[in-house]
């Protein structure tokens, strides 16, 4: 099955409200089931689809690229960006789509896209300025774009080239006075950079295997916590670059993510591909305070809530996206089943209030508003 549609050239996006479609193209036919029946569309040129709106979330498609990464602009709560991949991220390149929902917040139009040679595995925003962003990729390579220098489709500003392998997280620090941004590698190293010079700041190295994650502290100047395919997580002063100052064996499985708790520094979160979420204590950091069940497979992505201190929300490659509360329970409060292939990208919206974004190897972008959260104010 393959998913049609995508943004048209104009990046002009259609939309159709309240319908459940599940759209397959077959013998050059785009068929549509739904709410509303059955319909056979003979040609693709006749009828495109950019996004549906099913209920209060938005859906948008990235033809022919798997979605691997979704960030929203911490300064403009209707933009985002989503790093994808063609061919599932196993070869051929990568696309940054540049997206914006519609101001009366039913629809998502493509503003811009920006090219790759390899795929591109993560994206994050810069936190001092809202043109521009850092992707890394396959190639090893780091991107820093600056979208008011570049047009559609132009190439980025900077490219850094340190890392031996792919690049599989990028993150800028959320201190106002630290102007640097973090990346992670399967080279098992982590590079923190300024993004003025050509060359890295500082190499960490301590993990045995790929590094798949590494994020800045919230709140904590110069910290950073990296996760790795060796189980452990780590806590990392970037001033004192020779050793830790704190690691766990976290998960007997390989560590997928990390996230800081955005209302207390000392409190974090990892996913691994035991399926298990665990949450920490810098304080106690000697056993998790509580473990988080119900993943199937792997935990791709953890992320908590920037409105509510003990809310985080995950991804998986068991195709879901959970919502869970750590101070109510070890269930999941919520369990969302609208993508059809692994679930890689997630990402709360800062400047409204319990919205996320989410997208997967479906090519399926998706906005809302879990059902859980309606009645956190």
């Amino acid at each position: 099955m393959e998913h049609a549609g995508a943004a048209a050239a104009s990046g002009y996006a259609r939309h159709a409200r309240n319908l459940v479609f599940l759209v397959a193209r077959s013998r050059g036919e785009v068929h549509f089931s739904g709410s509303a029946g059955r319909v056979v569309v003979s040609s693709l040129a006749a009828f495109t689809v950019d996004y549906l709106l099913v209920g209060t979330m938005s859906t948008f498609f990235t033809t022919n690229r798997h979605g691997y990464s979704v960030r929203f602009s911490p300064f403009n709560p209707d933009q985002f960006v989503v790093a994808s991949s063609q061919f599932y991220g196993l070869a051929g390149g990568g696309t940054l789509y540049f997206l914006e929902l519609t101001p009366d917040g039913c629809g998502i139009v493509e503003k811009r896209t920006h090219h790759w040679t390899d795929g591109l595995f993560d994206v994050t925003w810069s936190e001092s300025n809202p043109e521009i962003i850092v992707s890394g990729s396959g190639d090893g390579s780091v991107q820093l774009w600056n979208t008011n220098l570049s047009s559609n489709n132009g190439p980025p500003s900077m490219v850094y080239r340190e890392h031996k392998k792919e690049i599989y997280s990028v993150d800028w620090s959320k201190v106002p006075y630290e102007q640097l941004f973090i990346s992670a590698s399967w080279d098992s190293t982590v590079k923190i950079w300024d993004p003025i010079r050509n060359n890295s700041l500082s190499t960490y190295i301590g993990h045995t295997q790929l590094v798949y994650n590494a994020v800045f502290a919230a709140h904590i100047p110069n910290t950073f916590a990296s996760v790795s395919g060796d189980g452990f997580l780590k806590i990392w002063d970037i001033l004192c670059y020779d050793l830790p100052i704190a690691s766990i064996k976290a998960h007997d499985g390989e560590v997928l993510t990390v996230d800081w708790c955005k209302h207390d520094s000392n409190i974090l979160a990892t996913g691994a591909s035991d399926g298990l979420i665990r949450i920490w204590d810098l304080r106690n950091f000697g056993v998790p305070i509580t473990e988080l069940k119900g993943n199937e497979f792997a935990v791709r992505k953890v992320q908590f809530s920037p409105h509510n201190f003990s809310v985080l929300a995950s991804v998986g490659y068991d195709f879901t996206t959970r919502i869970w509360d750590f101070k109510k329970s070890n269930e999941a409060l919520e369990t969302i089943k609208h993508h059809s292939e692994f679930t890689y990208g997630l990402d709360w919206n800062r400047r409204r209030r319990n919205q996320l974004a989410d997208c997967g190897w479906d090519s399926l972008v998706h906005v809302f508003k879990p059902d859980c959260l309606s009645d956190k104010i």
